[in-house]
Parts: structure tokens; C-alpha cells; sequence
């Protein structure tokens, strides 16, 4: 085996909101890839519009800096346990990883996670603890818990004596000892250089490549992205794609790219250990190895953890369908659910009983959420289910998905919290109090308990309160969990609501159309205060006379509506409920329109 000294393959990975994409903005800026006086926007690799509009990471990103004559090929993963699946396959690419933990809050339940999938794989570690410029950090503390943790994931020896670095990213720094402070970002890229391992090769073996992102490009077509494990690869070479259950086809590189900064290069030739991205193979999956075309030996596939939810996607079939989007029936619909299931590998799509309707499956609502609103964004109309979890059978016994969810709020709100956990049958294992006013909580809860307590969460904690979770494996049923228990307000005919009618059905609860909104027969307009479900006119226009009073005419007034959103509207729904999605809009509606068509729930 030979190593190639002058490439180091490294994934950034961390819990939600660490710090890891600004880490790498400060990384690529002292690397010199931009220039000097060069307008760049803050945490630049999170390109996609949902990212910056929520400031999480939600694809891995590739990316490549020169340091002392080495090439650092840097792969910026996402923090959120719903986007598990990007994290699994981008350890394949890299020979070690950088744990970033916030100096404050310390290891969160992601961290543990992807700390886990790093160690399983036998990855080097460097433990990078960030935001030490915190008022409330604490680094001592915070490096025992990562060595618990450590050691609660089994870690062998020689992962166990990890370098430690400490940074603070907004500024760039970084620095060995924290009493000692950090000039600039030399520091680590020094540890990396000397922890984290060249790549190793075969120089007998042939070619292989194993494809672990997709992408495409306007002008080449699709774009295969994946490390050089063994072999070269050079233009206009014939190749052998592995695929699945022994499938072997034959193709021609027709473009190669490496990884500098923001951009691909064009390059001639590529070597093993490199990150390389090629073009000429339309039929590429996830998963793929691309190999010698004279022997072909294809690497062990992809393999990722189980869905946890699914969700029913279906064809939009209200009265409005089709006045806002520009994709709109089954086929559509289907092509668009197939390419994000060829890009995602915890993405699950099956069929239904239904010509018109699809099963999706992924890691959680969040991930499921944003695959619906990328897909309204991009002109889709569609309607969806509620939410519901996946179970499985062990032994003759029904076992459901578990969940760890790690709550931190402040000491106040310590007593409703636990109370509305226990409802939904969750179990406290971990109680932390660190002196600062805020506690945090650890509890083990089924992941049907998990659906729509965010909201309701944050509404507890009035905004204050932090949530995550993270898959924990099966246990056996744990038995019904309460669900919604108020009632929906249905509007019984079509036309556009009025302030006059809004007027009189705000009494019975809590509207979420404004005046002037169309409506149809099925739609839900505001959620009763009672358990039943209520038929509505909310079209109904006041009567004109020409007798006149001194109180007839006076000014209504309207209480303001609850505008939901996606995650929020789908939380909210019954299983006789839809959310339907357009480009412009997201309503509420009855699976069945018409009012006889329907079961009413009734108050006991």
C-alpha cells in the first residue's frame, strides 16, 4: 500500500448550529481562495435558499484548500439528525473527521450520533471546541464530557488520544491552549496535516470509485461524485458502473473535475485519494462504483440507518387544483419523488394502492418537510398526510421507533415540559443543571410522541426553549398517546370568506383564513374549541334593509388569524386531514370534500 502525502480527505461534523460552516468561510478565507477585497456572504457552502433561510446545513458540500503543498479536501456535513443519511455516506470519502462542539453547550444528542458513525468507521478524530469568545463557555468542562462520551461510544485506545484545538470561528482563530489566544487558523490546519491520515492505495489495483453524492450540471448532464479509492482515472477513459445486483455497464468519462474552493476544476488525470467529480454516466445511483472497464471490482455499497416516518404524498385534487402550480398530475409527481430518492439514500418511495398517491419515508418531519418545501418552491402542487411512524415486528411483537430528545429550557418552565412529555409517554433518563438558570432534560420518547410537540413546546417555553432528537433504535409499543383534541371548523360551501361571517364563527374558536379568502366545500378554516368537527359558513354576507339603528352598523372586529406553517400545518392534522401544497398557498382540507361524505367526530 502506498500514501499519497500530499492529499488529507477530511468531514466536518457537529450538532446543529456549532459552528462547522462559518469554521470553514474562516478556513477558506486564510487559505487564500478568495481575494482580498472579494464581497462574499456569510457561511457561503450553504448555497441553497432553505439554508440560509434557516441557518442550518441541510446537504453535504465538497470543497478544497491548499496548505504547505497539500491539498485538504474538506466535506461540510449537516447538523440535523434528519439529514442522518448525508452524513453516512460522506464518511466513505474521507480518512478522518473534525468533531466540533460548542465550548457552552457542550456534546448534544447529534453529536453522538455522528461521533458514533465516525468511530464505527474507524475514523481519527480531531475534537475542535468552538465559541470559546463566550461568555458562558466552558472548555474544561465541556473536554470531560466529550472524553464520556467518548468513552460511552466504546472508542478504542488510539481514538481515545485525540488532539484538541480550540477556535472561535467568527473571529478565525485558533489556539492549542485556551489561556494562550489564537492569531489566525494556522494552529489547525497544522493538527490536520499531522493527525488526520494520507490517503492509502493499492498501486496494483485497478480503478474504484465509489459514487456518494450526485449532481448536475446544465451544460455536461449528471455528475458523479465520489473518492478514488484504488487506480487512476484520466479523460475519456472507458469505465465498468457497478450498480446493483451485480449490474455492470460500460461508459466513457467525458469531463473530470477536482474540488478547489467554491468550484469543480477541469483536470486531465486524477489519482487515487482524491475527490473527484466525473461526467458521460447518465446512469449513475448512489452507491455506485465505477471501476477498470478490464476488471471491474465493485466496493461494498452504501448503507444507511432505517426511515423512521413516513408521509403519503399525493396528487392535488381539491377544486383549486392547478391554479398555482405548474406540475400537477401523477407522472410529474412521481419523476420528481424517484430523482430525490436517486440522490438521497434515506429517502424511501413506494407505491400505494392509489395510481395518484406515494409512500415517502425518510429520518424525521423536519427532513420530509423540507423535501415538500423544495418541491413547492420549484412548482408542485401536491397534498400530504399526516405524518405516521414505521413499525416492524419482532418475534411476534409490535415494536416501535424510540427517540432520545434532549430538552434545554429555563428552570421556570422545568415543570410543564416534563409534564407534557409524560403525556406523550416519554421518560426522563438525564437531568442537568449547570448553575446558569437553565436546566437540561434527557428523555427516551416514541417518535409518534414526537409529532407536533415542537410547536406546542415552544409555545410552553414561550420561545425560550431548545429541542433535539435523535433515533435510538426499537422498543415495544408503548400504547396510545393523546392526539389533538379540539375539533376543525369546515367551510360548507364555496365563495370568499367575509368579515361579517369570520365575525360570528370566531366565538366557536381560533380562524386561520383572513377575510377574503377563497374557500371550498371541505377546506378548514379554523380549529374548533370542541372535539367535534363543525360545518361553517364562512361566505355569508349581512343582509341589506333600509331600516337604520344606532348599533347595526358598527365596525366588527376580527381576531387576528393563526397563520401556520408547513411544519406546523402538518403537526396539526387528524388522519381524515390533508395539507394541501401549492407554490403560493398551503390549506387545510378534509380527505373527503363533501360533507356527507364524511364521518363528523363527535364530543363523547
Amino acid at each position: 500500500m502506498t500514501t499519497q502525502d500530499d492529499i488529507r480527505n477530511l468531514a466536518i461534523i457537529a450538532h446543529v448550529d456549532h459552528g462547522k460552516t462559518t469554521l470553514v468561510d474562516a478556513m477558506l478565507w486564510q487559505s487564500g481562495i478568495f481575494r482580498q477585497h472579494e464581497k462574499v456572504m456569510e457561511r457561503v457552502l450553504d448555497n441553497i435558499d432553505l439554508e440560509r433561510e434557516r441557518g442550518i446545513t441541510i446537504m453535504a458540500k465538497n470543497t478544497g484548500v491548499h496548505y504547505r503543498g497539500v491539498k485538504i479536501n474538506i466535506v461540510d456535513t449537516p447538523g440535523h439528525a434528519d439529514f442522518g443519511g448525508e452524513v453516512e455516506r460522506t464518511l466513505k470519502m474521507v480518512d478522518g473527521v473534525m468533531l466540533l462542539v460548542d465550548a457552552a453547550e457542550g456534546p448534544m444528542p447529534q453529536t453522538r450520533f455522528v461521533l458514533r458513525k465516525a468511530l464505527e468507521a474507524g475514523l481519527p478524530p480531531i475534537v475542535v471546541l468552538n465559541k470559546i469568545d463566550r461568555a458562558e463557555a466552558r472548555p474544561a468542562q465541556v473536554l470531560d464530557e466529550v472524553y464520556d462520551l467518548f468513552i460511552d461510544l466504546d472508542a478504542g485506545e488510539a481514538q481515545l488520544d485525540f488532539p484538541v484545538v480550540y477556535t472561535d470561528a467568527r473571529r478565525g482563530v485558533a489556539t492549542l491552549d485556551p489561556a494562550r489566544p489564537g492569531q489566525n487558523l494556522l494552529p489547525l490546519f497544522d493538527l490536520i496535516l499531522s493527525a488526520i491520515p494520507a490517503p492509502r492505495a493499492d498501486p496494483g489495483a485497478g480503478l474504484q470509485l465509489l459514487i456518494t453524492n450526485l449532481d448536475r450540471d446544465d451544460f455536461v448532464g449528471r455528475l458523479g461524485i465520489g473518492r478514488i479509492v484504488n487506480g487512476r482515472v484520466a479523460l475519456a477513459d472507458e469505465v465498468a458502473v457497478c450498480g446493483p445486483d451485480g449490474r455492470i455497464e460500460k461508459a466513457k468519462v467525458t469531463r473530470l473535475y477536482t474540488f478547489e474552493g467554491l468550484g469543480r476544476t477541469e483536470v486531465r488525470e486524477a489519482a487515487a485519494g482524491d475527490i473527484v467529480a466525473l461526467a458521460g454516466i447518465e446512469n449513475l445511483s448512489l452507491g455506485d462504483t465505477v471501476a477498470d472497464a478490464a476488471s471491474p471490482a465493485p466496493l461494498p455499497r452504501v448503507v444507511v440507518d432505517e426511515p423512521t416516518i413516513s408521509m403519503v404524498f399525493a396528487v392535488n385534487t381539491s377544486p383549486f387544483a392547478g391554479r398555482e402550480g405548474r406540475f400537477v398530475t401523477s407522472r410529474k409527481l412521481k419523476e420528481r419523488l424517484d430523482k430525490e430518492a436517486e440522490g438521497n439514500v434515506s429517502i424511501r418511495v413506494e407505491p400505494t394502492g392509489s395510481p395518484d398517491a406515494f409512500t415517502v419515508a425518510g429520518r424525521g418531519e423536519l427532513q420530509l418537510a423540507i423535501l415538500i418545501e423544495m418541491m413547492r418552491r420549484g412548482g408542485y402542487e401536491l397534498a400530504v398526510s399526516k405524518p405516521e411512524i414505521i413499525v416492524k415486528t419482532v418475534e411476534g411483537r409490535l415494536q416501535e421507533p424510540v427517540e432520545l430528545l434532549t430538552v434545554d429550557c429555563a428552570e421556570d418552565f422545568l415543570g410543564v415540559v416534563t409534564q407534557k412529555v409524560s403525556l406523550r409517554k416519554g421518560r426522563m433518563t438525564k437531568m442537568v443543571n449547570h448553575g446558569t438558570g437553565r436546566v437540561r432534560l434527557e428523555f427516551r420518547i416514541p417518535s409518534r410522541g414526537l409529532i407536533g410537540f415542537r410547536s406546542e413546546f415552544l409555545t410552553d417555553t414561550r420561545g425560550n426553549g431548545i429541542m433535539h432528537t435523535l433515533f435510538e433504535g426499537h422498543e415495544p409499543w408503548h400504547g396510545p398517546i393523546p392526539e389533538r383534541a379540539t375539533g376543525a371548523m369546515v367551510a360548507d360551501r364555496p365563495g370568499a370568506t367575509t368579515t361579517y361571517a369570520l365575525h360570528h364563527i370566531q366565538e366557536r374558536g381560533r380562524l386561520f383564513l383572513p377575510p377574503g379568502a377563497a374557500v371550498y366545500e371541505g377546506m378548514i378554516v379554523g380549529e374548533n374549541a370542541k372535539e367535534a368537527d363543525l360545518d361553517v359558513n364562512a361566505t355569508k354576507e349581512k343582509k341589506l334593509t333600509n331600516m337604520r339603528s344606532s348599533t347595526a352598523d358598527e365596525a366588527l372586529r376580527l381576531v387576528p388569524h393563526r397563520v401556520l406553517s408547513l411544519e406546523q400545518a402538518l403537526a396539526w392534522i387528524n388522519e381524515d386531514e390533508l395539507v394541501e401544497v401549492t407554490p403560493q398557498s398551503i390549506r387545510l382540507r378534509k380527505k373527503a370534500l363533501p360533507a356527507k361524505d364524511r364521518s363528523r367526530r363527535r364530543s363523547p
